[in-house]
């Protein structure tokens, strides 16, 4: 059973504080694993890179087939059925859609002073995205990854996908090629992220890392930070449903467990007004759990993390939201829009009954990777943002440096910073030896 929460109740406050402190990542000591693999990677690159697939994925490569080569991704997209191919090309065709109307403008102007300022936007040169493989292999992720890159104008594109045993997912492959990625390379773990980061012999550093993995791809991504920019670190899957009781109870249950089932330490949120609404879906939940494939996971997850809130209102509903913060939050009320508006913290929010989260995780347009444990009180979700850089740009005139630049003067001064205010000094001293150059 979930665990089972009324606001009402008088140890509501400290019961809900626990569900929010429920630590439900998987928290091995990796750290100092990953900071070998990555010394590793950095003294002898494709040999280590090659030692430890070979170790963690049993799979013996060299440095010429660390890539898949054109005639092996030409043969594994001939595996795609037409039924899948067309659909990865339609979420192809609505993410980037969608990620074309984020892109930024440059702006520049000449303020009142006379001095033109402005800023521009420009891409990461290249970016390195990782793909998780095995049985966590998803082609859509690919997608999500490498889209907003291509859209922003990235130039060169690596993802890095580890195939354990050697095995492969062709949809993985074809979704690589459909969204312009330029080099596939068969390695996972911490040792595709040093990779990436570092550079080998092979494979070219790049400026940026971005894509979900392991504690040990989380860890690696964290250490890595600084010398690339990554996206963020992703934690276990989240959603958060608040529903009315006019909703069908199956649909809510199968939406919870469209999570629950990734794996685990996931968690699975029901908040509604209606207790006896609540108690359905569980009676629901139960139901599917007797016929899932992955009943086991999903049952685990519903069992240690999931929750049915059952709140005084709407008001309150949004208020617990808030504290949360999910990854996804599902608004299957009445009037869905005005909820939003209270709903400040979330990662997705997917709006009434219509609207699964499972559309958004494949073909709704909005990027499926998204913060979790709590971060979309700060962060957002991948964006063609993740991947431009901007840089402001300034031009005085001699007019606009006579109106401004003594201030200058005066703070650098301030902060005993002599040659600050000497660089400003001496061309006002110019401009005052010849008033007539005014520009």
């Amino acid at each position: 059973m979930p665990h089972i929460l009324n606001s009402a109740d008088a140890d509501f406050e400290a019961r809900f504080s626990d569900l929010l402190n429920m630590k439900r990542e998987d928290s091995p000591d990796v750290d100092d694993t990953v900071a070998g693999i990555i010394a590793d990677v950095r003294a002898r690159g494709d040999a280590a890179v090659i030692a430890l697939t070979s170790k963690f994925d049993r799979l013996d490569l060299t440095p010429e087939t660390l890539a898949f080569s054109k005639a092996e991704i030409d043969a594994q997209c001939a595996l795609v059925t037409a039924e899948e191919a067309a659909a990865l090309d339609l979420a192809a065709e609505r993410i980037r859609a969608y990620h074309v109307r984020q892109m930024p403008e440059d702006a520049s102007w000449t303020d009142p002073e006379g001095a033109t300022l402005g800023w521009r936007w420009t891409p990461v040169s290249a970016a390195g995205l990782y793909v998780p493989g095995g049985i966590a292999s998803y082609p859509s992720s690919v997608l999500m990854n490498a889209i907003p890159a291509k859209v922003a104008g990235v130039p060169r594109l690596a993802i890095t996908v580890p195939t354990p045993d050697g095995k492969v997912n062709p949809l993985v492959l074809y979704a690589a090629r459909t969204a312009g990625v330029d080099e596939i390379y068969r390695i996972g773990g911490a040792q595709a992220v040093a990779a990436l980061a570092y550079g080998t012999d092979t494979i070219a550093p790049v400026d940026k890392i971005t894509g979900p993995g392991n504690a040990f791809v989380a860890a690696a991504k964290r250490r890595v930070f600084g010398k690339v920019g990554i996206d963020m670190i992703a934690g276990p899957s989240e959603i958060l449903v608040i529903a009315d009781a006019d909703n069908d109870p199956d649909w809510i249950a199968l939406d919870l467990m469209s999570q629950a089932e990734h794996d685990e330490s996931a968690q699975s949120i029901l908040i509604t007004t209606d207790a006896a609404f609540g108690q359905a879906v569980a009676d629901a939940v139960a139901k599917r759990l007797e016929t899932l494939d992955r009943r086991a996971v999903a049952g685990k997850s519903w069992a240690d993390n999931g929750a049915i809130v059952t709140v005084r209102d709407l008001d309150e509903a949004a208020d617990l939201s808030n504290r949360i913060a999910p990854e996804h939050l599902e608004l299957c009320v009445a009037d869905p829009e005005a909820l939003a508006a209270k709903c400040i913290h979330a990662g997705a929010i997917f709006l009434g009954q219509w609207t699964p989260e499972a559309i958004g995780d494949y073909v709704g347009g909005p990027n499926h990777v998204l913060p979790t444990a709590r971060s979309a009180r700060f962060s957002s979700g991948l964006s063609v943002m993740d991947f431009l850089k901007r840089t402001t740009m300034a031009r005085m005139t001699p007019a606009a440096l006579r109106a401004i630049g003594p201030a200058a003067e005066t703070l650098a001064i301030s902060e005993s910073l002599e040659a600050h205010g000497l660089s400003v000094t001496a061309r006002l001293k110019k401009l005052n030896d010849t008033p007539k150059n005014t520009g």
